[in-house]
């Protein structure tokens, strides 16, 4: 692991939050992810490539439309920011070698997902499905002999999930059913420290949300999908440490 490799997959995430941003706000419409160009949602100007510089532009434009002056959302540079440091971080804690090839896409998928859920409250199968295919291929070049225990946390992850939908079905969707799956496919065992802390993160804020709520207003629903991705993130990070602390402290 380099300094020049961490700050490389930093920028590498800046760029990939850029095209993020057309997932986010395309996809869930049933928009094409590749043409027309970027445009103002405003006016409907293309914007130019010097003011789809990732982070900077919305900085030097003060997050406005250059030609009709029309404000552009703090979502933009936040999922560029939130990519770039994201990537980094995944370099940072796991090193820069050939597994990064798994590690980036998923976390890229795992912040699309998040911002898509928290806005429309979906999880769509057209980046699940084919995350999943891909995460296998991948596994199947780089980690095979992983691959018989990451199918089987795949399963385990989706099974768990089916029963909390089951019994609870204003809570959970069949949507973070197959999310769940899919962090299994990629994180193998660290899919259970991983699905531990989107619980706990969900319950903690959905109780605060709740106590700050006025009482006709409780019946909202809070969208699991991105307490499952902070989890994902967090098992990226350290999933392994995690069940070694486990163990250490509980098995041993």
């Amino acid at each position: 692991m380099t300094a020049a490799g961490v700050a490389l997959a930093g920028v590498l995430g800046a760029l990939i939050g850029s095209f993020l941003n057309v997932v986010v706000h395309r996809l869930p419409r049933g928009e094409s992810l590749v043409s027309p160009g970027s445009r103002c949602p405003s006016c409907g100007a293309v914007v130019a490539p010097y003011d789809n510089v990732p982070l900077v532009s919305w900085l030097v434009l003060r997050g406005r439309c250059r030609r009709c002056g029309a404000p552009i959302s703090v979502r933009y540079p936040l999922v560029e920011l939130i990519s770039a440091l994201a990537f980094a971080a995944v370099a940072l804690a796991r090193g820069v070698d050939e597994e990064l090839a798994l590690w980036l896409p998923f976390v890229a998928v795992l912040i699309a997902v998040a911002a898509i859920d928290l806005e429309h409250q979906i999880i769509p199968n057209r980046i699940v499905a084919p995350a999943a295919v891909y995460g296998l291929a991948a596994s199947l070049v780089i980690r095979m002999d992983a691959v018989p225990e990451l199918l089987a946390a795949a399963g385990g992850a989706f099974a768990l999930l089916l029963l909390a939908a089951l019994a609870y079905p204003a809570g959970m969707g069949m949507g973070d059913v197959k999310l769940a799956g899919l962090m299994g496919l990629y994180l193998g065992l660290s899919v259970a420290p991983a699905l531990f802390t989107a619980f706990i993160a969900g319950s903690v804020v959905g109780v605060a949300l709740l106590a700050r709520s006025p009482a006709g207003n409780r019946r909202r629903g809070i969208p699991f999908g991105p307490f499952l991705a902070l989890g994902g993130f967090v098992g990226v990070l350290a999933g392994p440490e995690l069940i070694d602390l486990y163990e250490r402290a509980f098995l041993s």
